[in-house]
């Protein structure tokens, strides 16, 4: 859920129009897609990605579930995370839980500043 959104809107911002263009150009559709549609959906593509990563950055059921805790193998730093609250090592829980919501919070700002950088362009362009 947190990848369809941009996607659907940065696609749907292309609108028909430039692939009407393209096709008029003689490109094939895969060719208007990978250089087209692609390009012109790249900051939604980067949105997607990066919201997808900061939120299984926290995932544990999934993980848990598909991956499982294989030693040296499937580790994720929410079963790390769990661990250390089952073996009541609060200090070191606290400080993963704090470097979570650092990454997280990070990534969430450069999201919204990359889109406040490209709209603002756009809007000079």
């Amino acid at each position: 859920p947190f990848a369809v959104q941009p996607l659907r809107d940065a696609f749907q911002s292309i609108g028909p129009r430039a692939m009407e263009v393209a096709a008029t150009l003689g490109a094939a559709p895969l060719d208007r897609f990978c250089t087209v549609a692609l390009p012109l959906a790249r900051q939604g593509i980067l949105t997607a990605a990066v919201l997808s990563f900061a939120h299984t950055l926290g995932e544990f059921g999934v993980v848990l579930m598909i991956g499982g805790n294989i030693p040296g193998s499937t580790r994720t730093a929410s079963i790390v995370l769990f661990e250390h609250a089952e073996a009541l090592e609060y200090s070191a829980a606290h400080r993963l839980s704090l470097t979570l919501i650092a990454v997280s919070f990070l990534l969430l700002l450069a999201i919204y500043g990359t889109r406040r950088t490209h709209a603002r362009a756009a809007g000079q362009g």
